[in-house]
């Protein structure tokens, strides 16, 4: 009896580091990038002295620019992707203004846009994925329009606010060879009178190692929304580079 409960203790003891090791297991899969958008920017606004525009090519942004951050973020597991990708950018720039009623258009602009998506694989090939996608747009912006004195006074408008639209969208990842892969994806939302925004994101990856994957690509981001009865339009359009590690 002695000999069999010292042989069960042992069995134990063997099987006990074990145990951790099958707990660890997981399917999940992690992507995490840091990208550049080398996006031209234009705002407008409709206000009750007119509408106000403003456009930033990047080479102007690049040299007005006082802060940017530019991530995203993946987790999948077998059909099921969870996705975010954030953008973060302070500006403050100059436009020249027609007709000299104002001397020219001084712009701060403080902006925010994180997208939030749950992803489903609909079908899937060797070569070929796609899923559709479902979650949210959250824009958060700090702009401030100055129309400097020229034949009429001086004006300010302020768009100070942030909201979150629904959106849904899909995805198309193409494997190109051992090295190469392409992903389109598109998205729309805001469904209401007062919001509507869209996106289109084009990519190339080249995988450098099994971990790490250069990226590069087009992008084009639009967001138009009500604000306060005043209508507030945002879209950034340009080339995206970036690297990805996955683990």
């Amino acid at each position: 009896m002695a000999c069999y409960a010292q042989k069960l203790a042992l069995c134990s003891c063997l099987a006990l580091p074990c145990t951790p090791l099958v707990a660890q297991e997981s399917d999940w899969s992690y992507e995490a990038t840091i990208y550049l958008f080398a996006a031209e920017t234009k705002s407008s606004m409709d206000t009750r002295f007119g509408e106000v525009d403003s456009t930033l090519s990047f080479s102007d942004a690049l040299s007005n620019l006082d802060m940017a951050f530019m991530g995203a973020f993946s987790a999948s597991n077998g059909r099921w992707s969870l996705l975010a990708d954030y953008m973060y950018t302070d500006l403050s720039f100059g436009n020249s203004t027609p007709g000299g009623v104002y001397s020219d258009l001084d712009t701060t602009a403080t902006t925010q846009i994180l997208n939030g998506y749950v992803a489903y694989r609909v079908y899937e090939t060797d070569e070929v994925k796609l899923d559709a996608a479902a979650g949210f747009r959250w824009f958060d912006t700090k702009t401030v329009f100055t129309l400097n004195p020229g034949l009429a006074a001086g004006r300010t408008t302020t768009v100070d606010d942030n909201w979150t639209d629904p959106v849904i969208g899909v995805r198309a990842q193409f494997k190109l060879s051992d090295q190469w892969a392409g992903t389109a994806f598109m998205d729309y939302g805001g469904f209401s009178s007062g919001s509507e925004t869209w996106q289109v994101l084009l990519t190339a990856d080249y995988a450098l190692k099994d971990r790490w994957v250069l990226r590069g690509g087009y992008r084009y981001i639009s967001v138009d929304h009500a604000i306060d009865g005043d209508d507030f339009s945002f879209s950034q359009s340009g080339p995206v580079f970036g690297a990805a590690y996955r683990f």
